[in-house]
């Protein structure tokens, strides 16, 4: 009896680890190609969204666009002064009258200069807002961004190049 047990027992067993061993439980990859594979290294076709016309932003942009206008004007005719006076400041000491005039066109040139960079944040805030509300990019703003950019960096660069031609402090 003891050796039918046993028999039966390990009969049992091998039945048992044959079954295991029978089915393959990895699964492994397919090495065929997968779906995005097959669609190529191609670049994907971007469709641009086209913008409305918005009437309210033209007037808007106009006003802007006139805005730019006298600000570059008045600060054309301040770096004009500016530059006599800091060509007259360039032999005199700090802190003489000469100089003093000088740096005070300057700070008149700096206003010019905020008044024209207060122009790009409202420019930008606008674009930004469109974006927001997930509208297209408007050309016209666009391009008055980047006038308005060109002008206040024109700004910069010149009041730098005055400054530059001063004495220091």
């Amino acid at each position: 009896m003891k050796l039918a047990f046993s028999l039966r027992s390990l009969s049992l067993f091998a039945l048992l680890a044959v079954a295991a061993c029978s089915k393959d439980t990895t699964a492994y990859p397919s090495l065929g190609l997968r779906p995005v594979e097959k669609l190529g290294f191609a670049e994907p076709e971007v469709k641009t969204a086209v913008a409305t016309p918005d009437p309210a932003l033209d007037t808007d942009i106009v006003a802007i666009a006139g805005k730019l206008d006298a600000i570059s004007t008045g600060f054309t005719r301040d770096a004009a002064k500016a530059e006599v006076l800091a060509r007259t400041a360039r032999g005199a000491a700090v802190g003489s009258d000469a100089w003093l005039a000088a740096q005070t066109a300057l700070a008149g040139l700096d206003d010019w200069r905020a008044q024209s960079s207060a122009l790009v944040t409202d420019v930008e805030q606008r674009a930004t807002d469109r974006a927001a509300k997930l509208q297209a990019e408007y050309p016209a703003l666009t391009v008055i961004r980047d006038k308005a950019q060109a002008e206040n960096d024109r700004q910069g660069a010149t009041i730098a190049r005055i400054q530059a031609s001063l004495p220091a402090a």
